[in-house]
């Protein structure tokens, strides 16, 4: 095997997983080895003393839970503070801070900035904070807005994860830029695991994946194949050249697993075992 592939197994074998805090998801999380980054997403009808819970288990079974802290589900300070102590008395040592998901906002947390900032002024910062990115425009927000709230979010955290997008060369621009910005935060890069195309291709659309979704119509195919099997794959090859490039700061691999471990994880032991037989 050559250093390059060596390189890529490690991003493999490290690569931090995504669930939703609903019926099942310990029991898929288990079949990841022990110390697997998992990050537990926030529902809007469960509220993050849910998400809370599912890190309590999968803590509990070896793995590394980061809860996400959405700002519109916590209703206040008070409200902050309780789940802060909650993340501390359970041994938690990271969170990653978003938005969220619902339209207005619980309480005095309009956006993920305003939860960060009253992390900081409580004093009550977690070990390990993340914040998310948008490679590409975003549906409902101003690309401004996106890149300054990422600069302003950034003096809070330790790293980024980059939002779904589905066109390597966007995702590969945008890290160039981030860089160019003189912003140096390690980047995760999100990309959804093996999962059913049909579901991959609502929550595309939900979340406002425009410019991503044009770039797929415009590939002779590639949408019917999205709708018949859709793998990380081709990301992973027309990623690799800068993740083993050491200037572009990727830390690594996120992916979006929608609670559908088991194909994800069965997809990268295949590609490991081709990436072995790399000769050197």
């Amino acid at each position: 095997m050559n250093a390059n592939a060596e390189q890529l197994e490690q991003y493999l074998m490290n690569a931090r997983f995504e669930v939703l805090p609903l019926r099942g998801a310990v029991e898929q999380a288990e079949q990841l080895p022990p110390g697997t980054t998992v990050t537990i997403t926030a529902s809007p009808s469960k509220g993050t003393e849910a998400t809370l819970d599912v890190a309590a288990q999968l803590l509990g079974r070896g793995l590394h839970a980061v809860p996400h802290l959405a700002a519109r589900l916590i209703a206040d300070t008070a409200h902050l503070t309780a789940l802060l102590d909650r993340v501390d008395a359970l041994g938690l040592s990271e969170v990653f801070v978003v938005a969220g998901d619902p339209p207005q906002p619980r309480g005095e947390f309009p956006d993920a900035l305003a939860l960060l900032r009253a992390m900081d002024e409580l004093g009550r910062r977690p070990a390990r904070v993340g914040i998310t990115g948008y490679p590409e425009r975003h549906a409902f927000i101003s690309d401004a807005s996106t890149i300054r709230a990422m600069t302003e979010k950034s003096r809070y955290a330790d790293y980024v994860v980059s939002q779904i997008c589905y066109d390597p060369h966007t995702v590969a621009s945008w890290v160039k830029d981030v860089r160019a910005r003189g912003l140096a935060l390690p980047i995760y890069i999100g990309v959804p695991g093996v999962v059913d195309a049909h579901k991959l291709l609502r929550i595309s659309l939900k979340i406002g994946l425009g410019d991503s979704m044009r770039f797929l119509r415009k590939q002779h195919g590639v949408v019917s194949k999205l709708l018949t099997r859709y793998t990380p794959e081709e990301l992973f090859d027309g990623l690799s050249p800068y993740l083993v490039d050491t200037t572009c700061g990727i830390a690594g691999w996120h992916f979006f697993t929608f609670n559908e471990i088991a194909k994800t994880v069965q997809w990268r032991h295949d590609l490991v075992a081709r990436l072995r037989e790399v000769p050197a």
